[in-house]
């Protein structure tokens, strides 16, 4: 796309918004960089300060121009902004062009392109998928919503190279000619509903990962998710499907303790589990989707067995933090919804006491508690819905429940009452907001208190 002599408003300051500014700062373009600074924190000298030299364009914090509002002929949102705010709509209807930064990235893009998406998994996917694909292509680059702005990194893409990608649906909703080789969706469950409004709107932003695919392009997709099993039968791209609970045909598909892929009913044995960092029946989920994308781009079978082996887990995702007294510890604290916090309970393979609780979402709580079984001994709870997750735990028969203040009251309380053998287990349930900043401080306080245990 020819950006000269174009009127172009970017929609937040945050590193989506500076980093789309910084690419376009070298076009012959009249620029706008836009922020309603709701909670005024943002500066013009705080957001200079993470903009080129180059960077010509104006700096609006609070209220739109006038001028923006008459005629723009670009509007790119981060993706913290909703699409159907009043002046984004008025915008499309004008005839504006509305993309996200992933399309504007995609537009300097070269080489090869995967993209993942999913409700669960994806940043475990994506960094075990660029570790992979690292072994074999010399320029790969991972980018996206695991942390790294697309359009910070676009200049550093080479026609040889791969881009690996993490989608949201955030993300999603604002392409327009973006087109991996390789699309992933890991599951669909609900989330975002808020931002969506109604399932079937977060199923199609999820879904357009895959919407300018042609048939020279993969499709990898969960069989065992049904709304998935539905979308497929729409797609243009070949579908690869994974499974964790029945053999396939054609695929890629687990069962006890390995890791097959399937062609005409001719199955290889990839892997086998114990080989791996990464536990839990959805963490083989995440590992056999990525295997689907080394498989396409022709990895050898010896390099995909070592990079497999070799991958360490995402921090904050059922990471192994260490062995006490022979007790295993494990950080979770990315398991902020029910669902999350449901997988990393299922991969526990021992006695475990388990730390949750945290910021009130509303969240119900009965599933996650259904899913302990004889896996959870203990719950020590802390934060605002502790004495909600309490109620809920009771009314499904599970007493064995210890109140805590603090982290290291939670901490100090495991450690002395689990015995060798058994696990702890940090996987919140909840935001962590009220007594952290975020997710990231959460972990790194549990793992700093572990790590100091005798």
């Amino acid at each position: 796309m020819d950006f000269s002599g174009k009127k172009i408003m970017i929609i937040g300051a945050g590193l989506s918004g500076t980093a789309a500014a910084n690419l376009l700062s070298g076009e012959n373009a009249e620029l706008i960089l836009f922020d309603a600074n709701a909670k005024n924190i943002l500066t013009e000298e705080s957001i200079r300060q993470k903009l080129n030299d180059t960077f010509n364009g104006r700096i609006v914090l609070g209220d739109i121009p006038d001028d923006c509002r008459q005629k723009l002929d670009i509007l790119i949102l981060s993706p913290g902004v909703p699409r159907d705010l009043p002046f984004v709509t008025l915008m499309e209807r004008k005839g504006t062009l509305v993309i996200g930064e992933i399309e504007l990235a995609y537009y300097y893009a070269k080489g090869r392109i995967v993209g993942i998406t999913g409700t669960n998994g994806k940043t475990t996917t994506t960094a075990l998928t660029g570790h992979i694909l690292s072994k074999v292509f010399k320029n790969t680059i991972v980018v996206g919503n695991i942390g790294t702005p697309y359009t910070e990194l676009v200049h550093s893409t080479t026609d040889d190279g791969v881009t690996v990608a993490e989608l949201s649906s955030f993300q999603l909703d604002t392409i327009k000619t973006f087109k991996p080789d390789v699309s992933m969706v890991l599951n669909i469950t609900p989330d975002h509903l808020d931002r969506h409004h109604t399932m079937k709107n977060y199923i199609a932003a999820k879904m357009n990962i895959a919407s300018n695919q042609t048939q020279d392009g993969i499709c990898v997709l969960n069989y065992e998710d049904a709304t998935l099993r539905e979308c497929a039968q729409n797609l243009k791209p070949t579908v690869v499907w994974f499974s964790s609970k029945r053999s396939l045909e054609n695929g890629l598909f687990y069962e006890n303790g390995r890791i097959w892929h399937a062609v005409n009913g001719e199955n290889t044995l990839i892997c086998e589990t114990d080989t791996l960092q990464l536990i839990g029946l959805h963490n083989y989920e995440n590992v056999m989707a990525a295997i689907a994308a080394a498989l396409y781009f022709n990895v050898p079978l010896d390099i995909l067995r070592e990079a497999l082996s070799s991958f360490k887990p995402v921090e904050h995702r059922i990471e192994y933090v260490a062995t006490k007294n022979g007790v295993k510890y494990y950080n979770d604290s990315k398991g902020t919804n029910p669902d999350a916090s449901i997988q990393a309970v299922k991969a526990m393979n021992a006695p475990t006491y388990l730390i949750g609780g945290g910021y009130d979402k509303g969240a119900d709580y009965s599933e996650w508690i259904e899913c302990f079984g004889d896996r959870i001994k203990h719950l020590v709870l802390m934060g605002a819905t502790k004495y909600a997750i309490a109620e809920c735990a009771r009314k499904h028969g599970f007493e064995a429940i210890t109140f805590v203040e603090s982290m290291d009251e939670a901490v100090e309380f495991c450690s002395s009452h689990a015995v060798p053998g058994e696990n702890v287990l940090l996987s919140p349930c909840c935001a962590s907001w009220g007594m952290f900043k975020n997710y990231e401080e959460r972990g790194r306080i549990f793992k700093e208190l572990v790590n100091a245990l005798h």
